[in-house]
């Protein structure tokens, strides 16, 4: 299996988690916090997974750009959170040193 399908598998596991974090009102509400615990093994067994057949450099270094990319949308559209015209310039910032780091994975 593509070892970068495997990666994006993880993080949608880990944004949605996340996601659930704040809805698991401190891990008292049942629902979000199974949601939670779900979604963070998952993440991290498929994490793991991606890291037999990808440098642990890119694979974290894309886990948590995209993964700080997708909370904070995740952020605005569930919970109304604001993303002012600085975050989008630090989003940005993030995706293009992601897509850098990924660029420069067969360089030696």
């Amino acid at each position: 299996m593509n070892p970068y399908l495997i990666l994006g598998l993880a993080i949608g596991a880990e944004v949605t988690a996340t996601l659930a974090l704040k809805a698991a009102d401190g891990l008292t509400r049942p629902g979000p916090t199974l949601i939670v615990a779900v979604g963070y093994g998952t993440a991290l067994w498929l994490m793991s997974t991606s890291m037999d057949m990808l440098p642990i450099g890119v694979v974290y270094a894309i886990w948590s750009g995209v993964g700080m990319i997708g909370a904070a949308l995740g952020g605005a559209w569930l919970y109304g959170e604001a993303i002012s015209p600085t975050m989008l310039a630090g989003i940005a910032v993030i995706a293009v040193g992601v897509t850098i780091l990924a660029a420069g994975q067969g360089q030696h």
